[in-house]
């Protein structure tokens, strides 16, 4: 059993926390570290305004956390400690921290989780100071029993479906999963990339608002992002295109994008054109992304739907990206597709996936 630690225990800790218990009985959740109180976390597990009523009875009982409501049910620690390094990750046994605050994203602060004894660190955000990929100045990764600092500053962002065997259990220990735009963008830049050769490339994500924004008007460091979420559409920057170059370096200085940021609590597309090396049409386009989406390293990642659906169809959605086949339009060499993806849900999808990855490699 993988015994996994849940730093943070929001808008992706919590999703991540169910798809785990659900889908995944060889991850074991053994704590949840949050500033929120055990009663709280289970009020927010059990009634989710956008996804409705947990199905598992669950309730809290001092610092714990009890699944199926009852005293020999499935208990899982709870701590509020701002300090990870003071977590006590060693004594619990933990191999993989899920590090959700969106906080410790750098080098210095998610090793904190492996000073404090966790085995492995995945970021479930863009790291700061992130890596093209491992390389062979990359960290050992032989941390001591106190879990001395990594020897390189960058992590190293894998994706499933896109670079995964990359992945090295020795040299890596800690890294990131990018974000939920760059999970869209990847497997489908990979795929065009490969069947047609992307020159470059531009990506629009209409995102839906999120935790990092404002209900009313209220300062923000982003002045855009100061604006009232719920009735302005609001552009903004994301890092996924270049993230997406950290995976696929033989895309870099071909991608840039921004943001939208619109009017609904989740589910986003993404409006990618790109030039390629040839001539096509937007029928071989689709047809090559739908078999794509067969093969086993983009099986449940990359999706492709051809019904004249809109966002709310897709709440709830596991895949990374799916693919609107009805609104692929293709000029000559100039490609455009709109690919949805479930911002929350999906990412979490990804990051209990990843998690089991690497602990099957522990």
């Amino acid at each position: 059993m993988i015994k996994i630690a849940i730093n943070g225990f929001g808008r992706i800790g919590r999703p991540t926390f169910k798809r785990i218990i659900n889908n995944h009985p060889d991850l074991e959740v053994v704590a949840i570290n949050d500033l929120a109180d055990a009663k709280t976390l289970t009020y927010l597990l059990k009634y989710d305004s956008l996804y409705g009523i947990y199905e598992k009875q669950i309730k809290a009982k001092d610092n714990e956390l009890l699944l199926d409501g009852k005293n020999n049910g499935k208990k899982v620690k709870v701590f509020a400690e701002s300090d990870p390094e003071k977590l006590p990750w060693k004594k619990l046994n933990i191999d993989i921290v899920l590090e959700c605050t969106g906080h410790f994203t750098d080098l210095e602060g998610a090793n904190k989780h492996l000073k404090a004894g966790a085995k492995k660190v995945i970021i479930s955000a863009p790291a700061r100071n992130a890596s093209p990929a491992r390389s062979d100045a990359a960290s050992s990764g032989e941390h001591s029993e106190a879990g001395g600092p990594a020897k390189s500053d960058e992590i190293p962002t894998y994706l499933l479906g896109v670079n995964q065997e990359k992945y090295d259990l020795k040299k890596d220990d800690i890294i990131s999963m990018g974000s939920c735009t760059t999970n869209c963008l990847a497997p489908i830049a990979k795929v065009l990339d490969q069947e047609f050769g992307i020159v470059k490339g531009f990506m629009t994500t209409i995102h839906s608002y999120t935790n990092d924004q404002r209900i009313l008007d209220l300062a923000h460091k982003d002045l855009r992002r100061s604006r009232a979420a719920g009735i302005n559409i609001i552009p903004t920057t994301t890092g996924a295109a270049k993230t997406v170059e950290k995976c696929l370096p033989q895309l870099k200085g071909k991608l840039d994008g921004l943001a939208l940021r619109v009017p609904t609590p989740t589910v986003s597309i993404i409006d990618f054109v790109c030039q390629v090396g040839k001539s096509t049409s937007a029928e071989e386009v689709n047809y090559i992304l739908k078999k794509s989406s067969e093969k086993e390293w983009l099986r449940g990642i990359l999706g492709i739907e051809d019904a004249p659906l809109v966002s709310s169809d897709y709440k709830g959605n596991s895949y990374s990206a799916i693919v609107d086949a009805l609104s692929t339009m293709v000029q000559g060499n100039l490609i455009k597709v709109l690919v949805w993806y479930d911002n929350e849900y999906g990412y979490a999808c990804r990051l209990a996936e990843m998690a089991e990855y690497i602990g099957d490699r522990i």
